[in-house]
């Protein structure tokens, strides 16, 4: 695998959409034209140790475009990220939030797990700042005149950023809803009964409403291959989990992961080399060859038949059922 394009960027511009929300803005230092991207692409910044001498970690942060009449797949001037402070998480976002115009900050060159296929019609859905991929896959859809409607849903109608955008950019394709509000609030059973069955569905935003969205489509008929989603957040430690160790074939390097940690944290502490990227166990970026041992498959890139063979699996979120295993790394 090829080692992705590393940028060196600065912060050109710093807006506060939301109280929770920032929307950062990168510029190569001389003004050159950046690599393109698709709808629905990322970047990963490189976000600085917590601890001294620790590894830095990079966070994927969705691409924001808005502008129908400019193609990004060309090379855009700058990167404009949505960002919304989690005080619970891992500092990914404190850090972003604490950044000043003229930071540096290194970055990797946009990749894509969450494309936009070219179906006829898409019902697109957003949960708060899960909107940052489908303001993109709007303004695609708007410059190709292809038909879509737009549902934005938030805890209230004030933690919704970029709506003045949105409004501009899709007009009565744009629907928002607030969980405060019972005659605005989202119900996804009324807005599957005005879909069609099989209409390709984009959903992005917190666990519970995109398990919620996919679980309600299935029911109905949908078929896997029209929906898509992207998590925005990590997952997390279950009650029963337990720690297990790991041996690292290659070195015979052991290492004890605890029942606190996920297996990628433990490899990147333990100084392993391991590509990565959602940390939540669908883009499949850290899929990783096992040499024995049981594994508990937590993600939802690999098949039924890759997770019954027992011989990958996806170390972000993924563990051990035996209390030991042998990666081939």
């Amino acid at each position: 695998m090829l080692a992705p394009l590393l940028l060196t960027l600065r912060v050109a511009a710093i807006d506060a959409p939301t109280s929770l929300i920032k929307s950062i803005t990168l510029e190569a230092h001389d003004g050159a034209l950046l690599p393109g991207f698709e709808p629905g692409a990322h970047l990963q910044v490189e976000i600085p140790s917590a601890t001294a001498g620790g590894a830095p970690q990079w966070r994927s942060y969705s691409l924001i475009h808005v502008d129908p009449a400019v193609d990004p797949r060309d090379g855009v001037r700058a990167y404009r990220l949505g960002i919304r402070r989690e005080d619970e998480g891992r500092g990914g976002s404190r850090h972003m939030h604490a950044l000043a115009v003229g930071a540096t900050l290194c970055v990797r060159a946009p990749v894509n797990h969450f494309p936009l296929a070219a179906p006829p019609r898409v019902l697109l859905v957003a949960g708060g700042v899960g909107i940052t991929p489908i303001i993109s896959m709007a303004s695609a859809l708007a410059a190709q005149q292809r038909d879509y409607a737009l549902h934005f849903s938030g805890r209230t109608r004030e933690a919704l950023p970029f709506v003045d955008e949105l409004r501009a950019l899709a007009g009565d394709k744009l629907t928002l809803h607030a969980d405060d509000d019972p005659a605005t609030r989202l119900s996804i059973d009324a807005l599957l009964d005005g879909a069609q069955v099989n209409q390709p569905i984009y959903v992005c935003g917190p666990a519970g409403m995109i398990d919620a969205m996919l679980a309600a489509a299935r029911k109905r008929g949908w078929h896997e291959c029209d929906l898509h989603y992207e998590l925005f957040t990590e997952a997390a430690p279950q009650e029963c989990d337990t720690a297990f160790e790991v041996e690292l074939k290659s070195s015979g390097k052991r290492l004890t992961v605890p029942a606190d940690k996920s297996l990628l944290d433990a490899l990147i502490e333990s100084g392993t080399d391991v590509m990565y990227d959602c940390r939540s166990g669908y883009c499949g970026l850290c899929t990783t060859n096992v040499c024995s041992g049981e594994i508990e498959h937590r993600d939802t890139y690999l098949s039924g038949a890759e997770k019954a063979g027992g011989k990958v699996m996806q170390v972000c979120v993924s563990r051990c059922k035996s209390g030991r295993l042998v990666l081939d790394l």
